[in-house]
């Protein structure tokens, strides 16, 4: 049985750890808090250690899930990287960027470890019922080895293709995300103003070509209702947009709507702040207009 150690007990690292303990893996974990996550270590039965360095000792799978990716350089930076043997796999689930990961890649490969930069998609709720779809880079026998802990949480594991593809994927997806939160919370703001119920407007735009994940699930769930649910934060949602923004460019792709959503998101992360969920974005244009969605 593959040894794990997990890095980073956020709020989606958290249920990821625990599917990987439920899944018979011996498990060491860490955190940059410890007193957020000593309640869940203890009722999970698991090693809290008190250095990285602790808890990747003699482990197979050292899987990593911060903010960005030079937390995660950062971490692997101070003394860690000389502790993981030889043959194991960083599997990092961070959201993170293709150049850094490169670079992180390219580190551990020097001692012999192989590197997965395997950012997720579905939330907390994904990963509380293990049906996140993982989105791999790097090398395909690295992947085969991590893949048995990976499906402790992913039901969807895609090789999107080497270092660093994983990561320009799920950034992609988020400009993608963000640009129909934005471009739904304008139409339906517009559609209020008007008369119009959104809850109609809705119900036409889920029938017909407008319709996206925004307009089917989030706006009903979370606009609609008023809720707002904090599950992602919407600084992170900014982080990702300007990733794809920053891949755009250096590819040389005219790319003006992602860099444009990019932008509106740093807008909205500075009026609402860091712990605003990323479906409150819609705020700013309800302000802007004088016109809440309802």
């Amino acid at each position: 049985m593959l040894k794990v150690a997990f890095l980073g007990l956020g709020s989606i690292g958290r249920p990821m750890a625990r599917r990987i303990k439920e899944a018979g893996f011996p498990l060491a974990v860490w955190n940059r808090t410890p007193d957020h996550v000593a309640t869940f270590a203890k009722d999970l039965g698991v090693q809290l250690s008190k250095t990285p360095g602790d808890a990747i000792k003699d482990t197979d799978i050292v899987a990593i899930c911060l903010s960005t990716s030079a937390d995660v350089e950062q971490v692997l930076d101070a003394g860690v990287i000389g502790s993981i043997k030889a043959g194991a796999v960083v599997l990092d689930l961070t959201s993170g960027d293709p150049a850094t990961s490169k670079r992180i890649a390219a580190k551990v490969a020097a001692k012999k470890v192989g590197f997965i930069d395997a950012p997720v998609s579905g939330g907390v709720k994904g990963a509380e019922a293990g049906t996140l779809t993982v989105m791999c880079g790097g090398d395909a026998k690295d992947l085969e080895r991590a893949k048995p802990v990976i499906a402790a949480f992913g039901q969807k594991v895609v090789h999107c293709g080497p270092v660093g593809a994983g990561d320009a994927v799920k950034a992609m997806n988020q400009a993608l995300l963000a640009l129909t939160i934005w471009g739904t919370g304008e139409a339906l703001v517009a559609l209020s103003k008007l008369g119009v119920s959104p809850s109609v407007a809705l119900e036409v735009i889920n029938a017909s070509s407008g319709r996206s994940n925004a307009s089917m699930n989030l706006f009903p769930e979370r606009v609609l209702t008023r809720a707002f649910p904090r599950t992602f934060r919407l600084a992170l949602m900014d982080k990702d947009a300007r990733i794809a923004a920053q891949i755009a460019r250096d590819e040389r792709v005219p790319a003006p709507l992602t860099q444009l959503v990019a932008d509106l998101c740093t807008l909205a992360r500075r009026e609402l702040g860091e712990d605003a969920d990323h479906v409150e974005a819609v705020r700013v244009i309800e302000r802007w207009a004088g016109q809440d969605i309802r």
